[in-house]
């Protein structure tokens, strides 16, 4: 079986990452299998550059398969902030709360129909030999007046899904899972994966 390495080193985001990965073929690792490996800076200017710098380094720093994602929330009040940035956006070691709080105060006082939001995520996937595949989804949404729920991780506690009457983080993993940005593009890279992987798989 071959190996697949998600070039992250994020606990939650490579248990998601998993589980969206569950019926593909492959011995899933991560970069916190490859202790020796540096993280690769996002100096892209979109979520695509980012994910695709972070799957070509993975893939030439292991000889592997590689799948990076990049992802973030964009918020139309705040001119699609904090976007490519979603990371570092209350500083460089903020906490996922620090981030979403963030948000939520610059937000202050905005009525509900100009709160929409989506998250967007790309995903990329690189061979050792450098071929690279880049595919992304998206999420539409709000943002919520206060953070609610204990599942997933990130801003999805202020992400709130008017059709579901819940935020991400109210959400069940399994269900997250089906709708998700992360969970579009995903669907769309297993394709990528099935086509190198070959009939050997």
């Amino acid at each position: 079986m071959n190996d697949l390495v998600l070039a992250t080193r994020n606990p939650k985001k490579v248990e998601e990452l998993k589980a969206l990965l569950a019926d593909v073929p492959v011995n899933v690792l991560s970069l916190r299998d490859f202790p020796e490996i540096p993280e690769t800076p996002e100096t892209g200017a979109t979520f695509a550059e980012n994910a695709e710098l972070k799957a070509r380094a993975a893939a030439r720093s292991t000889g592997r398969i590689a799948l990076a994602d990049d992802s973030g929330l964009e918020a139309d009040a705040l001119g699609g902030q904090p976007g490519v940035l979603s990371n570092r956006f209350a500083g460089p070691h903020a906490s996922d709360r620090d981030k979403y709080m963030r948000v939520l105060e610059l937000l202050k006082g905005v009525a509900d129909e100009k709160r929409t939001a989506r998250f967007r995520a790309a995903v990329a996937v690189a061979s050792p030999e450098g071929k690279v595949t880049v595919v992304e989804g998206a999420c539409e949404g709000r943002i919520a007046h206060e953070p609610k729920g204990e599942h997933g991780f990130g801003y999805d506690p202020i992400f709130y899904l008017p059709e579901l009457g819940k935020t991400m983080a109210e959400l069940p993993p399994e269900q997250k899972n089906r709708i998700s940005h992360r969970a579009k593009a995903l669907h769309a890279a297993k394709d990528v994966l099935l086509r190198i992987l070959g009939p050997e798989r």
